[in-house]
Formats: structure tokens, C-alpha cells, sequence
């Protein structure tokens, strides 16, 4: 017996009357035995009023002593102990995520397999069961069996699969798979929700300054445009489909290139990224930045703060941190997704306050192209 999918006019995934009745009649069936053997048990034995224990019948030989003649009743074996393992395909990220309409796919291996084996399994998003399967188990090797079941719906909600597996005469093991988040992809400011929380708790997985508000708003923009900066994709505010993929393959990571050199900044002029790093090569926070322009580039080499000047100065430049004579990582009323300053790190100026207070006096500044060029000329009127 198997159940298929039934969907409606919409695409949804729907559990119809039939899948109930015939989830429900397997259900019945494997537990049927079980049932019938306690009623069983129940019909033989007569219990004394007031006392609890049954009546002796006459003639019968004391409770708990062997029948004359009678060979040694045959010790009772315990129901196998079942193995269920499940795993998943189609999702990734921590927690696990997967783009509503993606197809899921279960799969399933039972240890030890029985002959004419079946399994049971339901999905259910959030507190709904949308669909129902019954699979036969297949025999592999090894003394185990598999099995496989397949979903997709276009609606988001946090999705989870319940197997039950026939294991002998009213015995049924069940196992379930964690929880996956489906999302809709195609996000821009604005947005609000679970998808704008799975998109924020990504960033943050792999260190983008990014708030956790389950809202599409300026810091998380800030965030996907480095994100996307660092995994080569169009500098644009949108969360598409494309995005969510990397993310779920733990692309975008940034790639430190000083990792022995204790706690400082690099900043990536290719990228134009910023990261704190931590000792061990370890990343703190990634944020966007723009550069200096091709007329007034930033100088590149190894630098250390020599000072830092807190809040705004004539220049519109917010908590500075001077590395080099004029030039400074700084917050900064505009930062484009291009190379725009007259030599300075801008930084927006929400993230400003956050470098500032990670920046110490002496702190380290690497400041690189990827292809091994950029300007060595320092000079005297760098400016935001």
C-alpha cells in the first residue's frame, strides 16, 4: 500500500480524507496484535472481589508451581531491539534551512531488517501534518533495510518528518528528522519574518555584523551587500535564491590572510570589506567599507593605529582610528559599494562606534589588494 501527495489547485501539499484513513489503518494494523494479546490475557484471569489477586480454582495447583508432569514453560523473548537512522537532502545551514518548493528527500535505515517490513511517515509543517507515505523497506546489506521519501510545498514554516516502523506484533520504533525551516527567497528591505531571521542567523553564523530582529532593515542590508562583496555576487540589497544557496553551503566565509598575526584588521581592497581578527586567525566581524578611489587610493602595507579620536570632526569623519598619518578606518555619511574615499577606510556610520570600541591603540591594519597591487605612495592630504 502507498500513499501518494495529494495537492490542491494551489500546489499546496494537502493530507487528504484517503491518507488519514490509510496512515491510520497501517497504524492499527501493527499495533492490532498487541491489543488482542493483552485482552487475551485479561479474559484468563478472574481477580477476588476486595483483594486484588486472583481466585485460586479448585483443584488447581498453587500459583507459581509447576504442574505435575507438565514440561517447564519456554522463557519469553523480548521484541528486537530496532535501529531507525534518517537523514536528509535538499537543506543545508545550522539550524537547517531549504527554499520553500525545494524537493526534501528522507532517507531511512533500519537495522535489523525484517521481510515484508514497512514504515509510516508523516510530515508536518509547524503544527500541521501535510502529508503521509506508507513505503515498504528494501533489504541491504548488512542484515539492514532502507527506505526513501520525497516532499516539496511552496509554503514556508518550520518542517519535520515522523517515521514508525514495524518492528514485530504491536511494536512500533519511531525516529524523527530535526527540524528544517523552508523560507521564501526574493527578500529586500522591509520584509519581516522567519525568512528574515534564517537570512540574519546565517550572516551572523559566518561573522557579518548583522542584527537578529527577524526584520529586513538598514544593518541587514549592510551585511548581505559584504556577503555578497566576498562571494563575488552583484553589490545589491536582495536576498535571492542564489544567496540562500551559499549560505547553506557556508560560502562567503572571509578569507584571512594574515592568520599569525594576532589580534588586528584587515582590510580586502578587492572586496572592499573590513574584518576584525582575532588571534588564531579566528574572524570577529566582517563589515562593508569603501575605499579610496583610483585618483586618491589607499595606501597598502602593514600599519598600527597611533591614534583615535572619538565622535565627529570637521571633516564628517565619525570615531576615527588613524593608522598611518591622515589615513584612518572611519564612519562616514556615505559608503558606496565601490572604491569612493580620498584614501580613508569609510565604514557606515552604525558600525563605526562598534570599530572604534574593538580598535585599540597599536592594534594591527593590513591593507592589501588580492592581486598583489595598490598604491605604496603615501600621502599628505588623505582624507575621508
Amino acid at each position: 500500500m502507498r500513499i501518494e501527495d495529494a495537492r490542491n489547485t494551489n500546489g499546496r501539499c494537502a493530507w487528504t480524507l484517503a491518507s488519514v484513513l490509510a496512515l491510520g489503518a497501517l497504524l492499527a494494523a501493527l499495533l492490532l496484535s498487541a491489543g488482542v494479546a493483552r485482552a487475551s490475557e485479561a479474559s484468563a484471569t478472574t481477580t477476588t472481589p476486595g483483594t486484588g489477586s486472583p481466585a485460586p480454582t479448585p483443584g488447581s495447583p498453587t500459583p507459581g508451581s509447576p504442574t505435575p508432569g507438565s514440561p517447564a514453560p519456554a522463557p519469553t523473548s523480548a521484541p528486537p531491539t530496532e535501529h531507525v537512522a534518517l537523514k536528509l537532502s535538499g537543506v543545508g545551514g545550522d539550524p537547517l534551512f531549504a527554499p520553500a518548493g525545494r524537493t526534501i528527500v528522507v532517507y531511512g535505515r533500519i537495522t535489523p531488517f525484517q521481510p515484508g517490513q514497512r514504515t509510516a511517515i508523516t510530515f508536518r509543517l509547524g503544527h500541521r501534518t501535510v502529508a503521509a507515505k506508507v513505503l515498504h523497506v528494501v533489504p541491504r546489506t548488512g542484515g539492514s533495510g532502507s527506505f526513501q521519501a520525497r516532499f516539496s510545498t511552496r509554503d514556508a514554516g518550520s518542517l519535520t518528518a515522523v517515521v514508525g516502523v514495524h518492528v514485530a506484533p504491536g511494536v512500533v520504533a519511531s525516529a524523527r528528522t530535526r527540524a528544517v525551516q523552508l523560507v521564501h527567497t526574493g527578500i529586500s528591505p522591509g520584509t519581516s519574518g522567519a525568512s528574515v531571521r534564517v537570512l540574519q542567523s546565517e550572516l551572523n553564523r559566518m561573522h557579518y555584523a548583522v542584527p537578529l530582529n527577524g526584520v529586513f532593515e538598514e544593518g541587514t542590508e549592510r551585511a548581505l551587500i559584504a556577503f555578497r562583496k566576498v562571494t563575488g555576487m552583484a553589490r545589491e540589497g536582495v536576498a535571492g535564491r542564489e544567496v540562500f544557496r551559499k549560505l547553506a553551503h557556508h560560502e562567503g566565509g572571509f578569507p584571512v590572510r594574515y592568520r599569525r598575526e594576532g589580534r588586528h584588521v584587515e582590510a580586502n581592497l578587492t572586496k572592499q570589506v573590513l574584518a576584525e581578527i582575532e588571534p588564531g586567525g579566528q574572524v570577529r566581524e566582517i563589515y562593508t567599507m569603501s575605499s579610496g578611489k583610483p585618483s586618491t587610493p589607499t595606501v597598502v602595507g602593514r600599519f598600527n593605529v597611533y591614534m583615535k579620536t572619538l565622535g565627529v570632526n570637521e571633516k564628517g569623519m565619525v570615531d576615527s582610528n588613524y593608522f598611518i598619518r591622515g589615513y584612518a578606518i572611519h564612519g562616514y555619511a556615505e559608503v558606496p559599494t565601490y572604491a569612493a574615499s580620498h584614501g580613508c577606510l569609510r565604514v557606515p556610520i552604525p558600525d563605526a562606534a562598534a570599530i572604534y570600541s574593538w580598535v585599540r591603540l597599536g592594534t594591527g591594519v593590513d591593507v592589501y589588494d588580492q592581486g598583489g597591487g595598490g598604491s605604496t605612495h603615501l600621502r599628505g592630504n588623505a582624507g575621508p
